[in-house]
């Protein structure tokens, strides 16, 4: 109930309590990671896909907690990912920013080492166009106009 400054409360209302409740604070850490990306009004697809490289971080190094590791298992995962299972760019594009986002939002740590880690460009791709043979004989095929 809202009471209007200099007037008080009728007889029966309650005044409201004016202090303000602590902010719940989720234990788990995929808990407070989901937090974050919603108060930065994040896509829920963005949301899945950084909780889903939290946990493969987190796996790939024995369930260890992120805030024991550093930049040495970033690395390593990011090198995995590059020289052992050959994903595409685009795959270890989005790992990088997830873990970014996980150690500065969530964990508090800066990563100003992060800058130097090789990040594997798109491969150009050339269009697929036939020569002039192909051309000829696709028209010789054609009937009418």
């Amino acid at each position: 109930m809202h009471v209007l400054p200099g007037r008080a409360p009728a007889t029966g209302e309650v005044e409201p309590d004016s202090t303000p409740l602590p902010p719940v604070r989720p234990s788990r850490l995929v808990d407070v990671l989901r937090e974050r990306i919603r108060c930065r009004h994040y896509s829920y697809r963005t949301e899945q896909a950084y909780v889903e490289w939290m946990r493969r971080f987190v796996a790939f190094h024995g369930r260890r907690h992120p805030r024991d590791m550093a930049a040495r298992e970033i690395e390593a995962l990011l090198g995995h990912l590059a020289n052992e299972r050959h994903v595409a760019a685009s795959t270890h594009n989005q790992a990088l920013p997830a873990l970014l986002f996980l150690y500065r939002e969530v964990l508090g740590v800066e990563l100003p080492w992060l800058g130097d880690i090789h990040r594997p460009k798109r491969p150009r791709r050339l269009p697929v166009v036939l020569s002039r043979e192909e051309v000829r004989a696709v028209l010789a095929q054609l009937d009418g106009r």
